[in-house]
């Protein structure tokens, strides 16, 4: 049965702390790099069958995805479905945390949780993760693939996968930096699901 793993990119360089969303540019840390490399290190040693490399069109991802096609001689392919959710909030600079939007410009945008209503619907992130992740799985049975995209996107999968609501505080994500959480898929449907941290051993810069 095909494994699809959901690799979320690296740490990433950003001494201005911005929420950078789907942004360009936003390149890997050194750590991050390092971090990309662990991956790809893990997953050879462990003999994955990895025989397609896909990334989100952004610069973190594809950085990411970088080592892991190099070390299976592989080419990487973009997939615009696993790019990074919508955030109206992109470009804002935060420094506070949860105390950056609690001006009364930003009340309205933060009305609804369940959506959310600050960005990209949770219902739309799932549709296209999932319809990607069966078409990967589709197009490449006899191995593995690993699709390089973001936390939420991820988490979303996860949390339908698992039938928990979608509804949650980002600080609960178990979706560390660079991570693989794994479908099984058969028939065209996930049947279980593993998560693995091989880069969690890394520093991340304060």
């Amino acid at each position: 049965m095909p494994v699809v793993h959901l690799l979320r990119h690296g740490h990433v360089y950003n001494p201005d702390k911005v929420l950078y969303g789907r942004l360009p540019q936003f390149r890997l840390s050194d750590a991050g790099q390092a971090m990309a490399q662990a991956v790809a290190d893990d997953l050879v040693a462990r003999e994955v069958p990895v025989g397609r490399v896909i990334a989100s069109p952004l610069q973190r991802a594809q950085e990411t995805a970088a080592p892991v096609a190099k070390a299976f001689g592989l080419e990487i392919a973009t997939e615009e479905r696993i790019i990074e959710a919508g955030n109206d909030f992109a470009g804002r600079v935060l420094t506070k945390g949860a105390r950056d939007f609690m001006h009364p410009r930003d009340w309205w945008k933060l009305r609804n949780p369940w959506a959310p209503s600050w960005g990209e619907p949770y219902k739309e992130q799932r549709a296209r993760m999932w319809a990607a992740v069966k078409d990967a799985a589709a197009a490449n049975p006899d191995s593995d693939t690993v699709m390089v995209s973001h936390q939420l996107p991820i988490w979303v999968t996860r949390c339908s996968f698992e039938g928990r609501s979608m509804v949650h505080d980002p600080r609960s994500r178990q979706c560390g930096l660079a991570s693989l959480t794994s479908f099984t898929i058969e028939d065209g449907e996930a049947v279980s699901m593993t998560y693995r941290e091989p880069a969690a051993h890394i520093e991340v810069p304060k």
